[in-house]
């Protein structure tokens, strides 16, 4: 017997009511339940999403309601997301090393550098639509304190990574309200979070975005670096390798890459031979090399870019190369007391920060640069799996060239 679907059912329904000249209560009402199962069938769309149930336990990828858009939120479909390199540790031991920042309620969708293109807006969305091609910012905050009013959302005491941790208690409303990280087929944003992108930016380059856009913000907090010197401590890593593209691209005049591997500096200093020198801490002493390299003076700034698990020492020691008053932002993960004179700060005028991720409105500063083609994008080599291996790519993002290597998984 052949399906009844709904329009045949309303059909049947104005049919018997024409010829017959009244409704049979009893036909009607089965006609009646059958479009209305049909209809609650039509307004449940469905999704696969990969979800974390417990620590420890890998990703089961399972069919999910899919959300909706309201409002100014907008719904991406997820055509591939970047992995964060660290995230198996973050996933195995977040919870223990940084209790007072949660993650995700479990069973939880992470997934941290989301592209897609529109697929639904909400009635309140005006300059965004389906079919635009984006990056989705994965950082939400309240959207109402003065903080965010102010363009400063990293202030907010809502400030949340959807699909990766939140900042405080805070972050669980966040959660509830944008569960979805990038590793499923569709995700709930505001339009707020959304970075058009160019025709020139494929999906697996534009999945770097997130670790680009970090470099970005370091780098601007900085001040004017146009004609200046930088160490980079940890150049040859994501982060690092990031800061080093966009330290060329905003006229920094002489960087100091560092780091320990001797092969992949010499790949950082091919970037731009005249412009950056290359020195592994394996060796020596970062601070004295750079004062060696610099006459006494040192450099003007430094970023420091190491992971979650590097020693400290390392930051110390180099930032000791910094000269008279210099400036220092940290934007990798590093975590412990660091332990330095203070006096030698004052002293020196030194400034000392750190920077968390970007905003959107940097974002869309970024991939400007890109479509006019200041950033060689080329120079970043995708290495992706299907999104069904999730797993496989969660403990694989050690195989690549460093930072010279972007992860992600595509939908």
């Amino acid at each position: 017997m052949a399906k009844l679907t709904t329009a045949t059912a309303v059909t049947c329904l104005q049919r018997r009511r024409y010829v017959d000249g009244h409704e049979d209560d009893r036909k009607g009402a089965a006609l009646m339940s059958m479009l209305t199962q049909d209809s609650r069938h039509t307004r449940t769309p469905m999704m696969r999403a990969a979800r974390l149930h417990e620590v420890g336990q890998p990703m089961v990828i399972e069919e999910i309601e899919r959300p909706r858009a309201a409002g100014t939120d907008v719904i991406v479909e997820v055509k591939a997301c970047g992995m964060v390199p660290n995230l198996a540790n973050v996933l195995a031991n977040w919870e223990t090393w940084y209790p007072h920042e949660p993650l995700p309620p479990r069973p939880a969708i992470f997934g941290l550098d989301p592209v897609g293109v529109i697929a639904e807006v909400g009635e309140q969305v005006v300059a965004l639509a389906p079919g635009d091609r984006v990056y989705v910012n994965p950082t939400r905050s309240c959207g109402a304190c003065h903080a965010c009013a102010s363009g400063v959302p990293q202030s907010c005491d809502h400030w949340t990574f959807a699909g990766y941790f939140g900042f405080n208690r805070n972050s669980l409303a966040i959660y509830e309200k944008y569960p979805q990280g990038g590793f499923c087929e569709f995700m709930k944003a505001p339009q707020n979070a959304i970075v058009p992108l160019p025709d020139n930016l494929d999906f697996r380059q534009a999945t770097r975005l997130g670790y680009l856009g970090t470099a970005y913000a370091g780098l601007k907090k900085l001040g004017p670096m146009t004609g200046k010197t930088l160490i980079i401590d940890g150049a040859t890593g994501t982060l690092g390798v990031g800061v080093t593209l966009l330290a060329l691209a905003t006229g920094v005049s002489r960087i100091f890459a560092v780091a320990r591997g001797a092969e992949l500096l010499a790949r950082v200093k091919a970037l731009a031979p005249d412009r950056i020198d290359t020195f592994s801490n394996l060796s020596g002493s970062t601070a004295e090399w750079v004062r060696d390299q610099t006459g006494g003076r040192g450099a003007d700034a430094m970023i420091d870019t190491l992971g979650a698990v590097a020693s400290l020492d390392s930051f110390k020691d180099a930032m000791h190369g910094v000269g008279r008053g210099g400036r220092i932002v940290n934007i990798g993960g590093t975590a412990g007391e660091l332990g330095f004179d203070v006096k030698w700060g004052m002293d020196n005028s030194i400034g000392l920060s750190g920077s968390a991720w970007f905003t959107t409105a940097e974002g869309m500063e970024l991939v400007d640069m890109i479509r006019c083609g200041v950033i060689d994008m080329s120079v970043l080599q995708p290495k992706a799996w299907a999104f069904e291996d999730i797993n496989a790519a969660i403990n694989g993002v050690t195989s690549g060239d460093g930072g010279f290597t972007s992860y992600l998984v595509e939908m």
